[in-house]
């Protein structure tokens, strides 16, 4: 199993502990200790799987958009959209709550153009409001004559989106460009005549899970 970089410093941190406290169980012979320090094991074991970062294979190139993150689909609607795509566009997002993986791929094949962090509120990353209000970090991908947008957005519980795309930097579909701790959503603008595949509810897996085709 993979892990997300990011996630190390966590991940040492939380099995310390646990370790430390069982070695103090053994040496006082205290079951209450006993009993903390595998809760303790417990929450570092799910730091780690919160922090996975598997391996991703699907349908790659041509028209196909692919779901940046694991989640739900929450949303799909038409907004104005006026950073980057200037315009109409229609907007389909993911929510990840905190046991997905949380590593975000590109969705499309192209060249980044935009990278814009937006600070703000930590709002529940579902409602329609958090789109415009909460934290957020916006990177746009040019392909061929489309410009796609997406968008990560911190929920009540993330407090630290990382972004590794910059102006320039090629976007390889599928490939690895950020990250989010710890629950949130992430949203995809595709063109408005696009043919969105997916449906409100339906649970999506990065880098593999088709959203919608461009148009042609």
């Amino acid at each position: 199993m993979n892990f997300a970089r990011e996630g190390y410093p966590f991940m040492a941190l939380s099995a310390s502990i646990a370790v430390t406290v069982l070695a103090v169980a053994v040496w006082r012979r205290s079951w209450s200790l006993w009993l903390l320090g595998f809760l303790l094991l417990v929450i570092a074991a799910w730091v780690a799987w919160f922090f996975r970062d598997p391996e991703r294979d699907g349908p790659r190139g041509g028209r196909n958009v692919i779901a940046p993150a694991d989640g739900k689909i929450v949303m799909i609607t038409e907004v104005d959209e006026p950073t980057y795509v200037y315009g109409r566009t229609t907007r389909i997002s993911i929510f990840m709550n905190v046991f997905d993986v949380h590593v975000n791929r590109y969705p499309v094949d192209g060249k980044v153009e935009h990278v814009v962090h937006t600070p703000g509120k930590f709002l529940n990353a579902v409602s329609e409001k958090s789109s415009l209000e909460n934290e957020q970090v916006s990177v746009g991908i040019a392909t061929g004559r489309f410009r796609i947008l997406t968008r990560q957005i911190a929920g009540l519980i993330a407090r630290r989106i990382i972004t590794y795309s910059r102006p320039g930097d090629p976007a390889s579909q599928g490939g690895r460009y950020g990250l989010i701790r710890f629950g949130s959503r992430v949203d995809v603008f595709v063109p408005t005549d696009s043919r969105v595949i997916v449906k409100l509810g339906q649970r999506t897996v990065a880098g593999t899970t088709v959203i919608a085709e461009l148009p042609v």
